[in-house]
């Protein structure tokens, strides 16, 4: 795998590449649309204020929601799936595309380089999307595809599904409790988005899995792609 790269050495020519890209596999809130969703204050409606505070300090590099909610009782779980839900709603209602998210995916297309999608959100959410933006990632997996990321899963069944190996795609997204570890637990190469530098905080220097790249904005995506990998269709 590659060593972890910024952004700023990412758009500088390599001087060897990873071998061939054949897929690229995106998130999709925060990385393929712009952040709306305040999960701080959805996992804070969902825990509670004192078990937010307690489950935070035990998990650095963010709180998985999902998995706490399964053991929960069925009712309990369906109030908070309800609240999930409502924020998800508020959303979708103010959903954006992501600055770059189309340049990219259409660069990716010049190159015959699949495109799929991998998100905790509901598979409503990801028809939603395909449908206001015109976008189409296949396989788009949601929620509803278990088990969810973190879990290398979904991202196993796409290079399935596409027909190649874990190690000629590469999975970017905004979480790296998430996003990060999904790809790297699969053998992906993993670019994180960070667009406000809040993964450059000490709290995060000793999380399991960090990224093989790092970019500000997804524009900068297209250059490392081309400075690192090998690109023939």
């Amino acid at each position: 795998m590659a060593t972890f790269v910024t952004s700023s050495a990412a758009i500088r020519p390599a001087a060897t590449t990873n071998g061939r890209l054949r897929g690229v596999v995106f998130d999709m809130d925060g990385t393929l649309t712009v952040p709306v969703i305040d999960f701080q204050a959805m996992y804070r409606a969902v825990l509670g204020k004192e078990e937010y505070v307690k489950i935070k300090s035990e998990n650095p590099s963010g709180i998985d929601i999902l998995h706490h909610i399964e053991t929960w009782s069925p009712d309990k779980q369906k109030q908070a799936y309800q609240i999930i839900a409502d924020f998800e709603k508020q959303g979708s209602d103010r959903l954006q595309i992501m600055p770059g998210a189309s340049e990219l995916c259409e660069f990716l297309d010049s190159r015959n380089i699949k495109r799929g999608l991998i998100t905790r959100n509901v598979k409503e959410a990801v028809d939603l999307f395909h449908l206001r933006f015109g976008m189409i990632f296949s396989p788009a997996l949601s929620r509803e595809f278990r088990p969810y990321k973190p879990d290398p899963a979904p991202l196993l069944h796409i290079c399935s599904n596409w027909g190649v190996q874990p190690g000629e795609v590469m999975m970017i997204g905004d979480s790296l409790k998430d996003d990060v570890a999904c790809g790297k637990r699969a053998g992906a190469f993993t670019c994180l988005l960070d667009e406000t530098g809040r993964y450059n905080s000490p709290e995060y220097q000793n999380v399991e899995f960090k990224p093989d790249y790092k970019v500000s904005s997804l524009v900068e995506v297209r250059l490392l792609l081309q400075n690192h990998f090998n690109l023939t269709p």
